[in-house]
């Protein structure tokens, strides 16, 4: 179940909320117990990629299926180390 992030217009509130995607959204604010919750639109922590690996961040080009060039465990041949931060320009 995914986790949504509601404030509110009224008092500032902001909360999370564990929802099923079918369940409706919350319109009651907990804090001021006012109808003026609006869900939040925010980027997921982290994607599940490939064969059970994390990867955190949106790779391009040839860095963009980093799961199928190490399929034998142990080191890889990959050089990135750590130059993720700050090259998004969307």
């Amino acid at each position: 179940m995914p986790i949504y992030e509601y404030l509110c217009g009224d008092c500032g509130h902001r909360l999370e909320k564990l929802q099923k995607m079918s369940d409706s959204p919350l319109v009651d604010c907990p804090a001021c117990q006012q109808p003026g919750l609006k869900k939040l639109v925010s980027a997921a922590a982290f994607r599940l990629k490939g064969g059970g690996w994390y990867e955190t961040d949106f790779k391009t080009g040839s860095k963009k299926n980093v799961s199928s060039t190490g399929e034998s465990g142990g080191t890889s041949s990959s050089s990135d180390g750590g130059s993720s931060g700050g090259s998004g320009s969307d």
